[in-house]
């Protein structure tokens, strides 16, 4: 695997990871790490998870010897991970052959990873953080899922 391709995974491990412990600071009591007992990280929560699917896809894209940059990096990264692995179906191909009987939809990686870029700007900028707690939990299960077909796919390109 690339150099790159590998420093993007691991930043996608440490976001998911970091959304992991905000949102476990957020949940169990803030005043044990010194926080007040009103705060909360669940918007950050849901931005580290956005990010952890959004480094997973730089990754993959790299493997096609494709790097987005900005302007607009988060729309042109979503843009041709949609027409690299879903449009072109490699990733259905991939998978299928990986898991052999279970049948896995890459469209569903790809709505995965446009609700949490949706949700990344709703909840991270519209929203009181308290009431961030059911999306953070659904932006974490997101991540953890769509990094590990990321990984597999990764794995054997």
């Amino acid at each position: 695997m690339d150099s790159k391709a590998e420093m993007y995974i691991k930043r996608a491990k440490t976001e998911l990871e970091t959304a992991e412990i905000l949102y476990t600071v957020s949940k169990e009591k803030p005043q044990n790490f010194n926080i007040s007992p009103e705060s909360t990280y669940y918007s950050g929560t849901i931005s580290h998870s956005y990010y952890a699917i959004f480094y997973s896809a730089k990754a993959m894209l790299l493997t096609k010897n494709i790097e987005t940059k900005a302007p607009e990096i988060h729309k042109k990264t979503l843009d041709e991970f949609e027409k690299e692995f879903i449009q072109s179906g490699l990733l259905d191909a991939r998978l299928l052959i990986i898991y052999k009987q279970m049948i896995i939809r890459a469209e569903t990686l790809l709505e995965i990873f446009k609700t949490e870029k949706r949700k990344r700007g709703d909840f991270t900028y519209n929203t009181i953080p308290q009431a961030n707690i059911e999306p953070a939990q659904e932006s974490i299960k997101n991540a953890k899922e769509f990094i590990k077909h990321c990984n597999t796919y990764l794995i054997q390109a």
